[in-house]
């Protein structure tokens, strides 16, 4: 019996009526197109691991209808796992285009569509340099994939091949010790989870800045965007934590980025932006000391007779949260029509008694204006702990996914200092809307002796804000793709005008936004260009809304060819 990629590859030889052209990337049907004999000798290169990708919706689909399959698919949709444990799976529905899902008609073809077709389930960074090679050889798209957690869609590509870091999954601890800093360190692989990091530090009694969501990545988009946490207040973003780097960089090369080796690299890797400079096989990351880690949840609701009193709170709360911040707190926050919530506030080596402290000016607001609130207070001796009281259950959390389309706005400190009220007003309207706020307070204005492209608005802001509208994977096409373009022509210019001259934190854009290269990289633009320029002179890496990607044009069929 053929293989599933021989199978595929004959297949995809039959579909196709067009041809790229020297300009273009090949696809599926195009006489450039890799034989399959090609595609034999590069599954042979990788020792058998070339996936041929079949959309995990197909049991959902005619021929291959399993009701009992789809129905758990169905369940599971909404949460990380399906998806983390695909090699093309991923978790923003508008990227799959519904080629392939599991609420659309059994007797609707499963067509790979954006899917990557082909994915190398990667043991080695020698499997990424024969990725990377054949890529090129083959003039086909490359993409990066761990887990999918990605909100711009840079995780597939109709057409790509895929390299699918996600079974890369050591965490190795480290005595670090070099010009800049000394202590303990872990060195990720580029698989490797946020719960997974927290676990092996845990064992230590140490702690890692990673994702607010167990199951993101910390190598990957996660730390190359910038990487906020809980504990970011206290230890800064995950690009402020991040020593060194071993990349495959577009020349098929395996290197080492740190600030005194290709420091440039190091640079734009730490915050420049994710997938577009090399594929990173491992970071190494500073590690902390535990301590006692104390938190607060909180939630009041509008009523019928308190409406202007619930408005009056919220826009107390922004004028108090600089001033939460400063006393080395992470606050997260989420708003929807009437209902405002903490949760969690994380107060890193500091007692209940103390965050009641930190809290006490907004409760006594709430008392002051007559709102009953919930509160309660926790006290644990370590990070894992708290992390799984709020953020968990460990180790997949309990944060949905496919559930929602977005766009923020990073809202700066002197916005909440000096206009708290506009904050308020805008928040008023959207979420009248329908539309989701959640915001992150933090400070990392200061974080110190560090080498990164952390966008500087970033540095500035109090609050990075996502905003969201809902997604119905059972709704017209149509009717979501209007609610989409509602973020990018209504909801986030209102978020834009009270925050002028401001920016958005890129791994919680909105994928259409206009301006984005001021929006999501301000003056580091220029600089990340020259060195993407470098190490990638042809443009071979490429993601959405990345640096240099307007050398790249992307067809609604998914033909990806220069720019002209």
């Amino acid at each position: 019996m053929k293989s599933s990629w021989m199978l595929a590859a004959a297949t995809a030889a039959l579909t196709s009526t067009a041809f790229a052209g020297d300009n273009c990337h090949c696809l599926p049907g195009d006489s450039c197109w890799p034989s399959t004999s090609s595609w034999a000798s590069l599954n042979s290169t990788v020792g058998g691991r070339l996936v041929a990708t079949v959309p995990i919706g197909s049991p959902c689909h005619d021929p291959n209808y399993d009701a009992a399959a789809c129905a758990a698919l169905r369940s599971d949709w909404t949460t990380p796992l399906p998806h983390i444990e695909s090699s093309s799976s991923i978790m923003q529905t508008y990227f799959a285009n519904q080629s392939c899902d599991p609420f659309t008609a059994q007797t609707r073809p499963c067509l790979l569509g954006n899917y990557a077709n082909y994915a190398v389930n990667v043991s080695s960074s020698d499997d990424v340099i024969a990725a990377v090679k054949f890529a090129q050889a083959n003039n086909i798209r490359f993409v990066i994939k761990n887990t999918g957690h990605d909100y711009m869609g840079r995780s597939t590509g109709a057409g790509a091949l895929s390299v699918w870091t996600h079974h890369l999954n050591d965490v190795e601890y480290k005595d670090w010790s070099d010009k800049e800093y000394q202590g303990p360190a872990f060195k990720v692989a580029a698989g490797a989870m946020g719960y997974q990091i927290l676990n092996a530090a845990h064992a230590k009694g140490l702690t890692v800045v990673t994702g607010e969501c167990p199951t993101v990545g910390l190598a990957g988009g996660y730390i190359q965007g910038g990487g906020h946490s809980a504990l970011s207040t206290t230890f800064g973003l995950g690009a402020d934590n991040a020593l060194e780097y071993e990349v495959v960089t577009a020349d098929g090369r395996l290197v080492t980025a740190s600030r005194s080796k290709n420091s440039e690299l190091f640079w734009a890797l730490s915050g420049g932006g994710a997938g577009n400079y090399g594929v990173v096989m491992s970071v190494t990351v500073k590690a902390h000391p535990d301590a006692m880690i104390s938190g607060a949840g909180l939630q009041f609701a509008a009523t019928a007779n308190n409406t202007e009193a619930f408005w009056e709170a919220v826009t107390q709360f922004h004028s108090l949260l600089p001033g939460m911040t400063d006393q080395g707190v992470t606050v997260i926050y989420q708003m929807v029509s009437g209902i405002f919530a903490i949760n969690p506030l994380t107060a890193y080596n500091k007692t209940a008694d103390d965050v009641k402290a930190i809290l006490a000016p907004f409760t006594t607001v709430l008392e002051d204006l007559s709102i009953a609130y919930k509160v309660s207070y926790t006290q644990y001796g370590s990070y894992y702990d708290h992390y799984n009281k709020y953020m968990g259950p460990l180790p997949y959390g309990n944060l949905a996914v496919a559930t929602y389309q977005y766009g923020g706005r990073l809202i700066p400190r002197s916005v909440l200092e000096s206009n708290p009220t506009g904050m308020s007003s805008v928040l008023r309207n959207l979420t009248s809307h329908g539309v989701v706020a959640v915001g992150v307070g933090m400070n990392v204005s200061a974080p110190g002796n560090v080498q990164n492209a952390i966008f500087p608005a970033l540095r500035n802001a109090a609050v990075t804000m996502q905003i969201g509208t809902g997604w119905n994977e059972t709704a017209p096409w149509s009717q979501m793709v209007a609610e989409q373009y509602k973020i990018t022509d209504e909801y986030v210019p209102q978020l834009e005008a009270v925050t002028p001259g401001s920016g958005c934190y890129q791994n919680e854009g909105n994928f259409r936004q206009p301006n984005w290269k001021q929006t999501f990289f301000g003056d580091n633009y220029s600089p990340l260009l020259k060195v993407k320029s470098k190490w990638d002179p042809k443009n071979f890496f490429y993601v959405l809304k990345g640096v240099g990607s307007d050398a790249w044009t992307v067809a609604e069929s998914g033909r990806m060819c220069r720019a002209q």
